[in-house]
């Protein structure tokens, strides 16, 4: 079975609302094969990170950057995983309220750093979650799940 890690740093109601729709979407009933694994990103290990076999990761922006949660997962991983989780699929969502670019920027050099294969668009979210950005969201774990979903016979 493939598995999906979600770490995400969730310190409002709307980021929880953001990762309830991640959650949702890659658990969709039509994909099968993927165990869905959240871990807060302070709580996310390089043991985690190299059981996985796509990503998805979650920020609120705090003054237009990732949060130093997700930085703090990074800065644990990166040397540790960096040649092992080469092209490794992954995704993102950044929420903010004034303004994300910072954020997504630095999140895309990171990985990109790392070697792993974006398969999908950053969703950026501003201000209160509406239903078109958390379907986005939801759209967004999916198609991270199903990129690792294993193919299915018949």
């Amino acid at each position: 079975m493939a598995r999906l890690l979600i770490v995400h740093h969730t310190p409002s109601p709307a980021t929880a609302e953001l990762l309830d729709a991640a959650v949702s979407g890659a658990s969709d009933p039509e994909i099968t094969g993927v165990e869905v694994v959240r871990r807060a990103a302070l709580a996310a290990t390089a043991s985690d990170l190299l059981a996985a076999d796509g990503v998805v990761l979650g920020t609120p922006a705090n003054i237009g950057y990732m949060s130093g949660a997700l930085k703090h997962f990074f800065d644990t991983v990166y040397y540790v995983c960096r040649d092992d989780t080469r092209g490794l699929p992954y995704g993102f969502y950044v929420h903010g309220n004034l303004g994300v670019e910072g954020a997504v920027r630095a999140i895309g050099s990171i990985a990109d750093g790392m070697g792993w294969t974006r398969v999908a668009a950053p969703v950026e979210v501003m201000g209160a979650p509406d239903r078109a950005a958390l379907a986005a969201v939801q759209e967004l774990g999916a198609v991270v799940a199903a990129t690792i979903a294993p193919e299915q016979e018949g």
